[in-house]
């Protein structure tokens, strides 16, 4: 009994998932419950999280080897101001420049690994700069003005369904699936955790530690240019204001779903739960008419909350283990009716 508990209580997606119930249930006593309900309201917020839920992988990534990645908002920016100018100033199909944003993505995330990895620069400088540069560059194209009306066949990347199911939902699984069975099943996703846990160890145990940094990376940044294709394909427009905030949505995740920011600690999975429950905090702050500041004030607070929970969940457990102990009454051993009695033996007079 008390080993189950303790499971449960160590549990990587016990946190997030009391979180998400939590704030489920504050958001249902507000006045504007009722909307918040209805089911059009709920579509919403699945399709909102799609997205900064697919950033997050690549955000939790980068955070279990130690690192931090603050450019995806801007990386976003510039990446639906290129598809946009790629698609209807070129003349390209959707397919095509899908593909060209894909491998632009993962370049730019190449280019954060490689500068905090071979070139030994932290990597909240690189991306703190990387985030600067990607902005500015994003208002280079159509004179820093946004581009509309882009494509008639982007939406149905992103409003589409299947089997009456929208496609981000689709989208979200398939990436998360594929995300779990490259950390949990894969020699290079065990050694990002080992390089997240103890990179001089990870080194000595023969992990190119740098390669594996440039790869970590490398998937952020595709994983952000896949959300700046459903950000276009939502919209239908690329805008170099696009993307603001999505770096502390997609950090956000990731802390409140358990990461360490330390690094060597994750469950991708609780990756979704946490770009739920951000969501679901933003838009219920948005039916109740919450000024804007106030929200950011409150999405500070709830990532800090989630710190704070995972770094005394241990001691949690710990004593809740130990409340069990003294409160539950130890088994003692059986006890026969008739206990046996010493047999003795009468001296051999002979001897």
């Amino acid at each position: 009994m008390r080993n189950s508990i303790g499971r449960f209580l160590r549990s990587p997606v016990l946190g997030p998932l009391t979180s998400f119930c939590v704030v489920v249930i504050i958001v249902i006593l507000t006045p504007a419950r009722e909307v918040f309900l209805d089911l059009d309201n709920a579509n919403n917020v699945a399709l909102q999280a799609s997205m900064v839920a697919i950033i997050a992988i690549g955000s939790t990534l980068v955070i279990v080897t130690g690192g931090i990645d603050l450019s995806p908002g801007a990386a976003i920016a510039l990446l639906t101001m290129i598809m946009a100018t790629l698609i209807k100033s070129n003349g390209l199909s959707v397919p095509v420049a899908s593909l060209v944003i894909l491998v632009l993505g993962a370049i730019m995330g190449a280019v954060n690994g490689f500068l905090s990895s071979y070139a030994r620069i932290p990597s909240f400088i690189v991306t703190l700069a990387t985030m600067s540069i990607f902005r500015g560059m994003a208002l280079l194209f159509n004179s820093g003005s946004p581009i509309f009306s882009v494509s008639p066949s982007l939406e149905p990347l992103f409003y589409g369904k299947l089997l009456a199911v929208a496609l981000p939902f689709y989208y979200v699984v398939i990436a998360y699936v594929i995300a779990w069975v490259f950390l949990q099943y894969t020699t290079t996703g065990r050694a990002i955790y080992a390089i997240g846990g103890n990179q001089a160890a990870a080194r000595l145990s023969g992990i190119n530690v740098n390669r594996t940094r440039l790869l970590a990376f490398t998937i952020a940044g595709i994983t952000t240019a896949i959300g700046a294709i459903l950000q276009i394909a939502r919209l239908n427009s690329g805008s170099p204001n696009y993307g603001q905030g999505t770096e502390l949505q997609a950090i956000g995740a990731a802390v409140v779903g358990g990461a360490s920011l330390a690094g060597g600690y994750a469950h991708v999975f609780s990756t979704m739960i946490g770009a739920l429950i951000i969501m679901i905090v933003q838009n219920g702050l948005n039916l109740n008419a919450v000024p804007a500041s106030w929200q950011q004030i409150t999405l500070g607070v709830i990532i800090a909350l989630a710190v704070f929970i995972d770094m005394w969940r241990a001691d949690f457990a710990r004593l809740v283990r130990r409340w069990f102990a003294r409160t539950t009454p130890r088994r003692l051993a059986p006890t026969t009716a008739n206990p046996p009695v010493a047999t003795t033996y009468p001296r051999d007079k002979s001897a």
